[in-house]
């Protein structure tokens, strides 16, 4: 298949690498030439627009950072919507508010192409393996359409609904990951504190009632997990102004329900606060180093 994948950052690239992989072929757009140059060195080609990457494309793909990017490459002036085929589907796998992807959506169906909305969860780590969950929200038959595409890339492909709903199950599963992570720092650092050795409080809480992803699989602490972002320094993972984005589609979105959001609340505010000291770029888990720093 023709695919037109759009977005080569942390989790783009990997996501991208897969369908090539997969034996697809596969045209890349992105603005860092960086990433361009090493998924054309493993097989891709390479457009110098996002209508270019379009134009033959037979199935489009974007993951990129934020709604304002996801329009701009969707609707500006050498946008998909420029160049692209009509008939041929759109599927955005960024993480934007429902409200986004529902607009996109109608534009997109104005101008002939089905649109999905297919955020995704798993991580950098899911994204090189190739066992990212996608959570589609997309008519029936676009639905079974993408799965075709996605499975090269993810493990666990399921549809939430119609368009805007994965969206809507990626900024819930995102406020309990930001919450739990906080959760999990404050104990690991409160044991370490106390004088108990991490691996032996990490190893009890993994088999006991506290665990969950942040703790067994991501673990804060350095050196509990080796392939966990906070063995290498806080790098290469889900940045802290990525977390802090979701936070705020999640209470932007409640707000709109009038639905409370205390805790959602509480972790926004964390994460602000430690962007604001100039950790944005840091893997969200850093939130550890909020508390005392871990020796």
């Amino acid at each position: 298949m023709n695919i037109a994948f759009i977005g080569l950052g942390n989790m783009g690239g990997p996501m991208a690498r897969n369908l090539v992989k997969a034996g697809h072929a596969v045209t890349v757009f992105d603005l860092n030439q960086e990433a361009v140059a090493s998924l054309v060195s493993e097989g891709a080609r390479t457009a110098g627009t996002p209508a270019e990457a379009a134009r033959e494309a037979s199935f489009v793909l974007t993951m990129l950072p934020a709604a304002a990017h996801v329009e701009a490459v969707l609707t500006g002036p050498q946008g998909v919507l420029t160049g692209v085929p009509k008939g041929v589907p759109i599927v955005d796998c960024s993480t934007i508010d429902p409200a986004t992807a529902r607009r996109l959506a109608e534009k997109a169906a104005a101008h002939g192409n089905p649109f999905a909305d297919a955020p995704v969860s798993g991580g950098t780590g899911g994204a090189a393996a190739g066992t990212l969950t996608f959570m589609v929200g997309a008519d029936e038959a676009l639905f079974k359409q993408a799965q075709t595409v996605l499975q090269a890339m993810g493990k666990n492909i399921v549809h939430c609904g119609g368009v805007g709903t994965g969206q809507v199950a990626k900024i819930c599963n995102n406020l309990l990951l930001a919450i739990s992570m906080i959760g999990v720092s404050e104990a690991m650092s409160l044991g370490a504190s106390l004088g108990i050795d991490p691996q032996v409080l990490a190893g009890i809480i993994n088999t006991s009632s506290g665990r969950c992803w942040s703790a067994d699989t991501y673990n804060p602490y350095p050196g509990i997990i080796e392939t966990a972002p906070a063995s290498r320094g806080y790098t290469g993972g889900f940045g802290v102004d990525l977390m802090l984005k979701d936070l705020g589609l999640a209470t932007d979105a409640a707000k709109g329900v009038k639905h409370p959001l205390m805790l959602g609340a509480l972790a926004q505010q964390l994460y602000q606060m430690w962007s604001q000291q100039g950790q944005g770029k840091l893997d969200f888990s850093s939130i550890i180093q909020l508390y005392e720093p871990p020796q």
